[in-house]
């Protein structure tokens, strides 16, 4: 009981210490920070000196939230047509004929091929394109088309519902990622972007009062293709909106010459002749020698420079381009230029996303619900010292100490995993309070039974807590079993709420048991008492 090794007590006291440092910088604003390490003598290591804080919600410090949802009629268009254009290859590879070309249908495509010999011999081919799913237990029996062969010598290939669901959830994990890079580039303050269903991703932006801006930027597909103009709209074109010539289409042949996947750096600058905004860009070595391709073959032709489907300019090609840069113009303003290189860098969303729900957080509310927030739990705080106190005495003392260090560890922990602190994450602080010195309870019960019983002070001290620390353990589990489950089912404020009581459990075996274990050690080896002070 009274014995504790060197290099326990190192351990603990520096753990605790270290969190408590690492909760410091959360009770003061980025300015006062970057102030206090800008005051330090140069020779001082700074890297040492903790700056990061607790980040607020949405709810807390006001601000934007979008919810975007995967179109899946236009998924499973751009699905259709790219597994035409791969029927088209596998035909040219076999040196097989369609009669008839190859046909769009809803979801899937069909050719035809009269001839039975060369039907036999593209079919096995056909087959490779439907691919078996993957999930995250290994290969399934499901697959990404089901190919059938129809009357008159017709082969159907159509997307499953299995490939839809597939392609869909690859969309949202890809579309996450590229709207992380896309706000990262904006240099936004810690935003929160999490799947939502199957087919929503979820998007908290902190301090940004421009929805509008905020929804360009994140439901803007940001396709890039380098394509020829036609010459006439007969052919193999697709007819696209012009942004120079509102309401007027343009013939664009469907060859890519180059995409947006082939950037390496997109900047916004101003052009020299014009001095209007435009956006700089430069390929990697593939892209370059791509474009350097095209420009050369089709010298004095007009390339357009198509963005999600619509002709942002057509400029002459002059000479061939070889030094895998380039220029868009498109009579955009200084904050389009910037934006469209953002999204240029960050990549394409692997579908379109449209917006289904805008909200906006004022800041006055979310510093409403920060007093709120402080009050509910400087009540529920203070509740519980003077009961502690009043019920047990030094003991009581003792558990308050542990306590405050249980919250201040908490705030450390938050700061460390860059957690976001919302108005249910409060609610989950005044909750683990509670549990917290439940745990002191049961450990104070269970040594006045035992002095109760008889047992001198030593011995009922160290049956309080060997005894009580069982059915600590059983407690603290159950409650992280529903955290748990919260955690992983809930969204939002219920994620927010389950990641802060988790954190509360956890740093409840330190303090309530370990912490207050050694305090009581000192108390007895300082003041050797006879008795229970209650």
């Amino acid at each position: 009981m009274l014995r504790f090794s060197r290099a326990k007590i190192i351990t603990t006291l520096a753990a605790i210490l270290i969190g408590l440092m690492l909760a410091v910088p959360s009770f003061f604003t980025p300015e006062q920070r970057k102030g206090f390490v800008a005051s330090l003598p140069s020779w001082f290591p700074t890297w040492i000196v903790p700056t990061r804080g607790i980040v607020l919600g949405l709810d807390l410090q006001g601000g934007s939230q979008l919810l975007l949802e995967v179109d899946q009629n236009e998924l499973i268009a751009s699905q259709a047509k790219a597994l035409r254009d791969d029927v088209r290859r596998t035909l040219q590879q076999e040196n097989v004929r369609a009669d008839g070309g190859i046909g769009l249908l809803q979801r899937g495509v069909q050719v035809k091929v009269a001839d039975d010999a060369a039907r036999a011999k593209i079919l096995p081919k056909l087959q490779e394109l439907s691919l078996p799913i993957t999930s995250a237990i290994g290969q399934t029996a499901a697959r990404t088309l089901d190919i059938t062969e129809q009357p008159g010598g017709v082969i159907r290939l159509t997307l499953t519902d299995a490939g839809i669901t597939d392609r869909t959830r690859r969309a949202v994990s890809q579309g996450i990622e590229v709207i992380r890079r896309r706000l990262d580039s904006t240099g936004t303050t810690e935003p929160s972007i999490q799947q939502q269903g199957a087919d929503r991703i979820l998007i908290q932006v902190p301090g940004e009062q421009n929805p509008e801006r905020l929804e360009k930027l994140l439901g803007s597909t940001a396709k890039l293709e380098f394509r020829m103009l036609a010459d006439s709209p007969s052919g193999d074109v697709d007819m696209l909106p012009s942004k120079d010539e509102k309401g007027a289409k343009v013939p664009v042949e469907r060859r890519v010459m180059a995409d947006g996947g082939e950037l390496t750096d997109a900047q916004p600058a101003f052009d020299q002749q014009s001095h209007e905004p435009m956006v700089s860009f430069k390929f990697n070595l593939r892209g370059a020698q791509r474009f350097g391709q095209a420009t050369s073959e089709n010298v004095g032709r007009r390339m357009a420079i198509v963005l999600d489907n619509e002709v942002v300019s057509a400029p002459v090609i002059r000479s061939a381009i070889t030094g895998g840069s380039g220029q868009i113009t498109g009579n955009f303003t200084v904050q389009q230029a910037n934006d469209l290189s953002v999204l240029l860098r960050a990549g394409a969303l692997p579908a379109k996303f449209t917006v289904v729900e805008r909200r906006v957080v004022g800041p006055g509310l979310g510093r409403d619900s920060i007093q709120a927030g402080k009050l509910a739990t400087l009540v529920a705080a203070g509740l519980v010292v003077c009961f502690m106190f009043a019920t047990y005495g030094t003991f009581g003392f003792i558990a308050n100490i542990a306590l405050m260090v249980h919250v201040g560890l908490i705030l450390g922990l938050m700061s460390v995993l860059e957690a976001t602190m919302t108005l249910p994450g409060i609610a989950g602080i005044v909750l683990t309070i509670g549990t917290a010195v439940d745990s002191n309870v049961l450990i104070y019960e269970r040594m006045r039974e035992e002095s109760h019983a008889g047992r001198s002070l030593i011995s009922a001290l160290q049956a309080g807590f060997d005894r009580a620390f069982a059915t600590i353990i059983d407690s603290n589990s159950t409650m992280a079993i529903a955290a748990l489950i919260l955690f992983f089912l809930g969204s939002g404020p219920v994620k927010g709420f389950a990641v802060v009581f988790i954190l509360g459990i956890l740093t409840t075996v330190i303090t309530a048991v370990t912490l207050t274990r050694m305090m009581i050690a000192v108390w007895y080896k300082t003041f050797r008492p006879k008795a229970l002070p209650f």
